[in-house]
């Protein structure tokens, strides 16, 4: 099996910040709230996540009160 490229599309969007703008937190206080850099945060924000710890997501869901499904969709056709 050959690796995935690198500019494939996963299909997973992640909607981060339609949620911080939903609840009026920045992506600095997410961070302190979950204890995960801005850097890493801003990254799975954009969209160029390639992977995501199941802690980080659960930190995440709690500290903005989501379940992953309200974070995480997919772009692809049911």
């Amino acid at each position: 099996m050959a690796p995935a490229e690198i500019d494939e599309a996963s299909g997973i969007h992640c909607r981060l910040d339609e949620l911080l703008a939903e609840r009026g937190m920045t992506l600095t206080r997410l961070s302190e709230l979950v204890g995960v850099s801005v850097v890493n945060l801003s990254v799975l924000k954009n969209d160029r996540a390639r992977a995501i710890r199941f802690s980080t997501l659960a930190a995440i869901c709690a500290a903005l009160d989501c379940e992953v499904g309200d974070l995480l969709v997919s772009d692809r056709p049911a």
